[in-house]
């Protein structure tokens, strides 16, 4: 294996700050693996290199406490399970940790000069859709597989060069970029040997300090690492707490992530619980598609929990707040205590007796007609300058059947008493909550310290905003509800499951919230930046295919054109080979789209992509003005390179399919709300078109879901596949970063 033999030597400073010192061995005349050394520099660990062995032998790993680990793979292994500066390197769950052990066992066929080419191509395929070889974060597979190819130097570099291997390259080129402050050093010292005859000297790590992990585990120089606060290696439990009212949306899944973060950081825990404390909102259906959605992106969870499942304690503890004089029964009517609230003015009914609350507190779990008049208050401080300390509700009456457990109960208790309770139960050590909760932290470990519970952390990052998008569950359900989309899976929704059937894929989802880290600043998000980072996963490997409009397309007669139709093969990707082949039927009499005839002038001569030089003699026009009919005869013998049209086209056959091209707009045609103003003014009425056209019979065999490119036309994601020749093709487009505000 080729490898370099200068090793990364860590300076006192970061050895203090926890970095491993270890020994390794290789033989007299060998270079130790490139592998070893990237991931011991990724894992924070110095290693020193004896040439101890006279004959040729594994590498052999010297611990600090003197034991012995021996072989490349082992040794890989041992690093990446124990590294603290990047966690998961190697130890996963069962599936992907053996993923990794798979990938270990294969990454030796690209020492072998025959298989080479083979190995690359692939690995190329299985990074299709795919941004690290297990999973969705760095392992030491990915760093196994990238030392080989830095170790194949000019060879691997040609291949670069040549775009042969898009996705390989792709791949190659992040994880390079990603960690450039520690795998430059081990390259460019790579190559300094090979330019040298003499053995290199071992050389000093350079200081990065300054180079911090953002949440992928990449490196960046300007983006501040993100520690918990009292947060211990090993012992962190967070959780992912969304309430079953509607879909998961593309702010959810920042918080989703930043919890996965996190844990992984920390080799912790994410627990799933389902706030489900207002039947009134949530439904089974809501529960199946959250966990739809948090599989999709990936999020890996110890276990399942619902609120819920803590109601008969919860009722227990509000019982014992009232007897403790914590907590009171309530009749003021809701109006008149949120007036109270704001003004800081006692309720009469906060000096009851615990004997009249207790009886008041029955009826309400009776349900009675008194009991529905009544709530349970928190007695905190009704004069504290932070309004939400100022007796907040904990339980209310609601006699609506809830949607797990029927109509057992006829309270419920709200988010702000039920959260402090269940996540100190649950063994929850920090609570992720966006910054727009800040005013309600005191509250929370208030209530937290009158029901007597251990305290948990709360950590705030920013609310992701998105420009020209609605995030509340209750404004995106009055679309559903008033029909204005078509679902909560709707194309036009910021839901996960309405931009991934818009053609956003998963990875450039998560690479765009985890570039965010866990900021508190707060910032208004453009799309374009979105969709740019889906571009350039989607170009290198979506297969091309051709589209005519339907509207006042123009046949073009060829005059010397193919009496008989004839049909070549030709690759759907011309830069990328897995993206397959499609047929191209050429005939004498072909279709082009109006807006294209119009710009040929006499005699011209054009381009016909895929085909070659035409020189146009005739053009037929309208009354109104468009042209009707083309004749012209080819010319292929010309240059492309001199024609001013290079024109899309498609035969004129009966295996063509119908298509409906569809481009969707914002749901609101402002920018940003304020926070007094009514969305309803805001909504676009015009945020669908769709255009018919013709595609290539290759179209056919699209499935739903596939990513495609229309020439000159842009991306594009099948949603209603090919099913008979009367009912056209469905494709949604996708946008690709250029987008303007009415996009």
């Amino acid at each position: 294996m080729n490898a370099c033999s200068s090793l990364p030597v860590f300076t006192d400073k970061e050895i203090e700050k926890g970095s491993q010192s270890m020994e390794l061995q290789i033989d007299a005349d060998g270079t130790p693996p490139l592998s070893v050394l990237a991931t011991a520099k990724l894992a924070a660990v110095s290693l020193t290199v004896n040439r101890t062995f006279s004959s040729p032998s594994p590498p052999v790993l010297v611990l600090t406490n003197g034991l012995k680990l021996r072989g490349t793979n082992v040794l890989l292994k041992y690093l990446g399970r124990t590294s603290t500066a990047i966690p998961n390197l190697y130890q996963r769950d069962a599936y992907e940790t053996g993923q990794i052990d798979e990938w270990l066992e294969y990454a030796p066929i690209f020492s072998s000069g025959s298989e080479y080419e083979g190995a690359c191509k692939y690995v190329d395929g299985y990074l299709l859709h795919r941004t690290f070889l297990v999973g969705h974060s760095l392992s030491v597979a990915d760093i196994t597989i990238w030392s080989y190819l830095a170790g194949a130097g000019k060879r691997w570099e040609s291949l670069m060069k040549s775009k042969k291997y898009q996705n390989l390259t792709r791949w190659y080129t992040t994880i390079s970029t990603e960690h450039a402050a520690v795998l430059n050093e081990l390259t460019s010292t790579l190559s300094k040997k090979k330019d040298s005859s003499n053995p290199i000297s071992s050389t000093k790590q350079k200081d990065d300090s300054n180079q911090k992990h953002i949440p992928n585990g990449s490196v960046s120089s300007n983006r501040p690492e993100v520690d918990l606060p009292h947060a211990e290696m090993g012992k962190v439990c967070l959780r992912f707490a969304p309430e079953p009212s509607g879909y998961l949306h593309i702010g959810h899944s920042k918080a989703a992530l930043m919890n996965q973060y996190f844990a992984q950081k920390y080799n912790g825990k994410v627990i799933i619980r389902f706030d489900d404390t207002n039947p009134a909102k949530e439904s089974s259906e809501f529960v199946d598609n959250l966990l739809i959605d948090i599989q999709t992106l990936g999020i890996k969870y110890e276990k399942i929990t619902y609120t819920s499942d803590h109601f008969p304690h919860l009722l227990q503890m509000a019982e014992k707040l009232i007897k403790e004089g914590k907590a009171y029964i309530d009749d003021t009517p809701r109006e008149t205590m949120q007036k109270e609230r704001m003004d800081g003015i006692e309720s009469k009914c906060r000096n009851q007796t615990i004997t009249q609350n207790l009886k008041l507190w029955n009826e309400m779990i009776l349900g009675t007609e008194r009991g529905l008049e009544c709530c349970l208050r928190g007695k905190l401080d009704m004069q504290d300058p932070n309004k939400s300390m100022r007796d907040p509700v904990y339980y209310r009456c609601n006699p609506i059947a809830h949607h797990r457990i029927g109509s057992k109960y006829k309270i419920y208790p709200t988010y702000d008493f039920a959260c402090p309770f269940v996540d100190s139960v649950e063994g929850i050590t920090h609570a992720l909550r966006s910054s727009e909760y800040h005013d309600r932290n005191a509250q929370y470990y208030r209530i937290q310290e009158d029901m007597g519970l251990r305290k948990v952390h709360i950590y705030e990052f920013s609310r992701l905003n998105m420009v020209y998008t609605l995030l509340s569950k209750r404004k995106l359900l009055w679309f559903v509800q008033n029909n204005k989309v078509d679902g909560w899976d709707d194309a036009r929704f910021p839901t996960v499951q309405g931009i991934v059937r818009r053609g956003l894929q998963i990875e450039a989802l998560i690479q765009f919230i985890l570039e965010q880290g866990a900021s508190k600043n707060l910032n208004l998000m453009e799309w374009d930046k979105l969709w740019n980072i889906n571009k350039k996963i989607i170009d290198p490997v979506c297969p091309r295919h051709t589209a005519i409009v339907d509207q006042n397309k123009v046949l073009l007669t060829l005059l010397d054109g193919p009496t008989k139709p004839f049909v070549r093969v030709v690759p759907k990707h011309k830069k990328y080979e897995g993206a397959g082949e499609k047929a191209t039927t050429f005939t004498k009499r072909i279709w082009i789209e109006q807006i294209d005839a119009k710009a040929i002038l006499p005699n011209e001569e054009i381009t016909l992509m895929d085909w070659g030089n035409a020189i146009v003699k005739e053009i037929k026009k309208g009354e109104n003005g468009n042209v009707t009919e083309l004749v012209g005869v080819l010319h292929l013998e010309g240059s492309v390179k001199t024609t001013k049209l290079k024109l899309t086209w498609l035969p004129e056959i009966n295996e063509l399919v119908p298509l409906s091209l569809v481009e969707f707009g914002y749901l609101i045609t402002k920018k940003k709300l304020e926070e007094d103003e009514n969305f309803v003014d805001v909504v676009n009425t015009d945020t669908k078109k769709e255009i018919g056209g013709v595609g290539d019979a290759n179209m056919r065999n699209l499935k739903r879901g596939d990513i495609l490119q229309l020439e000159r036309k842009g991306y594009f994601r099948c949603d209603v596949p090919f099913i008979r020749p009367s009912k056209p093709i469905v494709l949604y487009a996708i946008p690709d970063g250029r987008q303007t505000a009415t996009k």
